[in-house]
C-alpha cells in the first residue's frame, strides 16, 4: 500500500483533487486502544469471502468503463452563527478511461502509472495545488476500493456490528482493521455488504498513514456504491471530511464531493478525435411550402449548429438527455413568456449541465442550466429569475456561433469539451439580456415575489470571493458581472436585508437539494424527500457541500420498474403553467 512516489498513479491524481489545503497537524497523540472485534460466524465468514472476491469483480468492470468523475471541494472555517463556511474551493471535471488506469493485479507497483491518458490533467493539478514530489498526495484511489491489492482474511481483521437497510438493501455491517498495525495505506473503518450478490456497497474510514507526516496523505471518507446493471455495484459518490478540532494552527477544514457518472459511454473510434455525431428522434417538420426564404434559411443553420452541439455535449457526458424534469424547466420558461405575450418562431426547451459550477447558457432555442445551479434555487421564482436572463438572450437574437453547423468543428476528444465548445455571451449582450430579463419577470406571474430572487442573488454575491469555483463558467454565462456584482442585481433592491437569524429567510440551499443523476445513463431525476423545518440558522449551508446519504435500491428493468429510490434528501421544484390561474411560488424548506 506504501505509494510509490517515483510514479504517476491514479490514486495520486484523484487525491490530488481533495487535497487543496495543505494542513498542518500539531504532533499528534497516541492512537487509542481499539475495542476487540466480534468474531464473524461461518455464515458471516461466507459473505465476507463473496465480498472479497466481488472486488475484483468490481475492478474488472471499471476497466471496462470511461465515467466522468466530479470533485467539488470547500475549505470552511468555523463561524459563530452558520457552525462553519466555506473559505476556498475548487473544482476538477475530467473523463477517466479505467482500462488504461489501473492494472488490477496490482496496480501499486506499476511504474507505467495509472492514467496514461491524463498525464496532461495530474499535471495540471499538481501545479495548481502546489504540490510538490515530496509531498505527493495518495490515497483517493483507495477511495474507490478498499484495498484493491491486498483486502482479504490475510491482511485484515472483521467483525460483525450489525443488520441494516440502506434504502431498501439489507446489509450487513463489519469493522474492518488491518492485521499489520503499523502499516502505511491499509484501511481501517467499517463496510456495509449487500447480502444477496455479496458486493460492498458503502465503505467508510480512512487509511492509515497519516501518524508520522507533517501534512495528511489520506483523509476520512465515505464511498457509496449503487446497482447500475444486473449484479454491478460501481461507485457513485464519495463524501471526504478532514476536521482538525486540536489543530494549533488556524488552517481551514475540509470537506469534498466526487460525483460518477457516464459509466455508459463510450469510448471513440481515435483517441485524437471523436465519432461522428448522431441526432437521434429526428422528425420531419417542414410545412408544405417547396422553397425557402432566406429567413427560414438562417433559422434553420442556427438549429443545426444547436442540434450539433447538443447531440456533442451529450456525447461527452456534460449534458443529460433529455428528461421529465426538463419539463419543469419548461412550464417555468412558459410562464414568463405567456406572461410577456412573446410570439416566438418556435418552441424554447430547457436542458440540464450535469456539472456543479453555477452557469446558464442559450444554445439556439435551448436554455440550458447547471445541475449545481437548479440545486441551489430555494424558490421557483428563483428559477425563473435564471431562466429569463436566457430567455432574453434568445428573444434578442444572441444566438450561437453557427460556426458549430459544421460538424467538423465538433470533432476533438472529449476532455477538451470545455476548450473547445465556449458558448457564453459577449460583456454587451449580458447587460442588455439582464435588463430585458428584469423586464420579463415584472410582467409575470412572478412579480410578487421576485424579493426572494433578491435574497438569492444577494447571498450569491456575498459568497462569491471564497467560491471562486463554483461561481465560474466553465461553458456558459455567469451570473456575475466582471466586478463581482450579479447581472440581475436589480432584483436585490427590493429584498430584505440577508438575515442568517431568521428561519423564515431562505436565500439559498446547499448542493445536491433538488436533482439527482443517474451513473449509468446520465439520466437526472428529481429528488423525492421529506421536507424538513429548519431548527438553527445552521441548518442552512448555502451552497455549500453536505454529506451523502443514499437509499440503495436493487437494479431493475427501466422498462418494468419505477424510478430509482432518492439519494440523499432535499426539496421538489414544481412548476404551474400561467394559465392555471395558480399562485406558482414554491417554499421548498431546507432537509
Amino acid at each position: 500500500m506504501i505509494a510509490n512516489r517515483g510514479c504517476v498513479t491514479l490514486r495520486n491524481i484523484c487525491l490530488a483533487m481533495l487535497q487543496v489545503s495543505f494542513l498542518t497537524f500539531a504532533a499528534q497523540a497516541k492512537k487509542p486502544h481499539i475495542m476487540a472485534l466480534t468474531p464473524p460466524t461461518p455464515e458471516q465468514t461466507a459473505l465476507l469471502e463473496r465480498a472479497i472476491a466481488n472486488e475484483k469483480v468490481m475492478e474488472k468492470e471499471l476497466q471496462k468503463r470511461i465515467p466522468m468523475v466530479q470533485t467539488y471541494i470547500q475549505n470552511v472555517k468555523p463561524d459563530a452563527d452558520l457552525a462553519t463556511v466555506p473559505v476556498s474551493d475548487k473544482y476538477i471535471l475530467s473523463r477517466v478511461d479505467f482500462d488504461k488506469s489501473f492494472e488490477a493485479d496490482g496496480y501499486r507497483e506499476r511504474s507505467k502509472g495509472l492514467l496514461q491518458g491524463s498525464r496532461g490533467a495530474l499535471n495540471y493539478l499538481s501545479k495548481a495545488l502546489g504540490l510538490s514530489a515530496e509531498y505527493v498526495p495518495t490515497g483517493f484511489m483507495d477511495m474507490m476500493f478498499i484495498d484493491a491489492a491486498n483486502f482479504d482474511r490475510q491482511h485484515y481483521e472483521f467483525g460483525f456490528v450489525r443488520n441494516d437497510f440502506l434504502g431498501t438493501v439489507h446489509t450487513q455491517v463489519f469493522d474492518v482493521l488491518p492485521k499489520e498495525k503499523n502499516s502505511s495505506g491499509r484501511f481501517t473503518g467499517r463496510i456495509w455488504i449487500e447480502d444477496q450478490d455479496g458486493a460492498v456497497v458503502r465503505v467508510n474510514g480512512i487509511f492509515s498513514g497519516n501518524a508520522h507526516l507533517d501534512r495528511p496523505r489520506y483523509f476520512h471518507f465515505d464511498s457509496w456504491r449503487v446497482n447500475l446493471q444486473p449484479g454491478i455495484w460501481l461507485p457513485a459518490e464519495i463524501y471526504v471530511e478532514e476536521t482538525h478540532g486540536n489543530r494549533l494552527d488556524d488552517q481551514p477544514d475540509l470537506r469534498a464531493q466526487t460525483s460518477f457518472w457516464g459509466y455508459s459511454l463510450k469510448l471513440p473510434s481515435h483517441e485524437a478525435e471523436n465519432t461522428a455525431i448522431q441526432i437521434d428522434n429526428v422528425t420531419d417538420n417542414s410545412d408544405q411550402s417547396q422553397d425557402v426564404s432566406p429567413l427560414q434559411a438562417k433559422r434553420a443553420w442556427v438549429a443545426q449548429a444547436e442540434a450539433n452541439v447538443l447531440d456533442r455535449l451529450v456525447q461527452a457526458g456534460i449534458l443529460a438527455p433529455p428528461s421529465d424534469f426538463d419539463k419543469v424547466l419548461e412550464a417555468v420558461t412558459n410562464n414568463l413568456i405567456i406572461g410577456n405575450n412573446l410570439q416566438l418562431p418556435d418552441p424554447v426547451h430547457c436542458r440540464v449541465l450535469l456539472t456543479a459550477p453555477l452557469e446558464s447558457l442559450a444554445v439556439g432555442n435551448t436554455i440550458l442550466l447547471s445541475r449545481g445551479l437548479i440545486d441551489v434555487l430555494p424558490y421557483e421564482e428563483d428559477l425563473a429569475a435564471v431562466l429569463s436572463f436566457q430567455l432574453a438572450h434568445i428573444t434578442l437574437g444572441h444566438h450561437i456561433d453557427t460556426r458549430y453547423a459544421f460538424n467538423d468543428r465538433l470533432l476533438f476528444p472529449d476532455e477538451v469539451t470545455f476548450q473547445r465548445i465556449t458558448m457564453n455571451h459577449s460583456l454587451s449582450d449580458d447587460s442588455v439580456a439582464a435588463k430585458k430579463a428584469i423586464e420579463f419577470l415584472n410582467k409575470s406571474v412572478y412579480h410578487d415575489h421576485l424579493a426572494n430572487a433578491g435574497l438569492f442573488f444577494a447571498q450569491l454575491q456575498s459568497r462569491s470571493r471564497q467560491l471562486k469555483a463554483l461561481t465560474t463558467p466553465r461553458i456558459g454565462d455567469s451570473l456575475l458581472s466582471a466586478d463581482g456584482t450579479p447581472w440581475l442585481a436589480d432584483l436585490t433592491k427590493a429584498a430584505p436585508k440577508l438575515d442568517v437569524g431568521n428561519l423564515e429567510q431562505v436565500a439559498a440551499l446547499p448542493l445536491g437539494s433538488h436533482l439527482k443523476v443517474d451513473p449509468w445513463d446520465d439520466k437526472v431525476l428529481q429528488l423525492n424527500a421529506k421536507p424538513l423545518a429548519l431548527l438553527t440558522a445552521r441548518d442552512k449551508m448555502p451552497f455549500e457541500v453536505t454529506p451523502i446519504l443514499f437509499r440503495l435500491t436493487r437494479y431493475a428493468d427501466p422498462a418494468l420498474a419505477a424510478a430509482p429510490a432518492t439519494t440523499g434528501a432535499g426539496p421538489t421544484i414544481t412548476a404551474q403553467t400561467a394559465a392555471t390561474g395558480a399562485n406558482t411560488r414554491t417554499v421548498h424548506s431546507q432537509q
